[in-house]
């Protein structure tokens, strides 16, 4: 086995390629056609397509955070400033715990980091089925303390458009945090206040899309769903309870022939810097405590 061992999941229309190395998700489609944008080999990956974010999602500030009155300092790893950035497993090797034809379950004894000393013990499951992607995740407090824990995802949907500009996008987010810098300033501000309504469908024109979304408003299941579509396919993206946030970036900062080719839609368990920030939903995970989420891909209406 390489350290690019990559699986190709099959169940019905649908089919997904992920690698244990930094348990990635490297690729989606139905019937032949992508959904999540892929790559294969990890030198292929640009502006991380598929990684796992964990234990904290989105930056820190400066790399800076205090826990129960310790100061941590976290190694600087953003390339667009100094900050953290995105956790610390994404470029590891995890182990495979089980497969099947349609499913692979990874698993990763995380001892901790420099500025980040809580072991945790981390499983993430791939399933593709008729209906289309599922994806789990869980973080057990392996330590003797409390540990503060967060979990993000960060694929990149197409519908087959060139760009996506001209593609229609649904956002159930009713707030978004106020940047500046990539950092946030500590505002949670209306999305109507901002231009970023997208509560209703609308087309993203040329909407830069780099924002942190809260306050999601659920289906009668629980779930909060993205849908992302044109004439001719649509999907939803669907997040359990744990994911209270969401990411949108169209890769505006991205390499000019993958600048708003595809669009980013990240759940996320809490909001960027949510380190400094724990009431956005950061979580106090006790020792033996388990922290897990779901969410997933589905087909939706075409002509939304």
């Amino acid at each position: 086995m390489t350290d690019e061992a990559e699986f190709t999941l099959y169940a019905g229309d649908w089919s997904a390629v992920v690698s244990f190395w930094g348990a990635s998700l490297r690729g989606v489609t139905w019937r032949g056609e992508p959904v999540v944008t892929g790559y294969r080999g990890t030198a292929n990956k640009s502006g991380g397509q598929g990684d796992v974010l964990l234990p904290f999602a989105g930056r820190v500030a400066g790399g800076r955070y205090t826990w129960d009155g310790h100061v941590h300092q976290l190694p600087l790893t953003d390339k667009d400033g100094p900050n953290a950035i995105h956790g610390f497993v994404r470029a590891v090797p995890w182990t495979v715990h089980a497969r099947t034809r349609q499913s692979v379950e990874f698993t990763l004894d995380f001892a901790g980091a420099p500025g980040y000393d809580f072991p945790l013990l981390l499983q993430l499951g791939y399933h593709i089925t008729a209906g289309g992607l599922h994806v789990a995740c869980s973080m057990t407090n392996a330590g003797s303390h409390d540990a503060p824990v967060a979990m993000g995802f960060h694929p990149y949907f197409t519908v087959g458009s060139a760009v996506v500009d001209p593609d229609r996008l649904l956002l159930p987010f009713q707030r978004v945090l106020e940047f500046e810098r990539l950092i946030p300033t500590g505002r949670v501000l209306p999305v109507e206040d901002v231009g970023l309504d997208f509560t209703r469908t609308r087309a993203i024109g040329d909407t830069l899309f780099n924002h942190c979304f809260a306050s999601p408003v659920r289906d009668t299941d629980g779930m909060a769903r993205v849908r992302f579509g044109n004439a001719v396919r649509e999907v939803a993206i669907w997040m359990d309870e744990t994911f209270d946030y969401l990411v949108v970036y169209t890769g505006d900062a991205l390499a000019p022939a993958l600048r708003r080719a595809s669009i980013a839609i990240e759940p996320m368990s809490s909001a960027t810097d949510a380190l400094n920030h724990p009431e956005w939903g950061l979580r106090r995970l006790a020792p033996g405590a388990t922290m897990s989420g779901r969410w997933g891909v589905e087909l939706g209406r075409p002509g939304l």
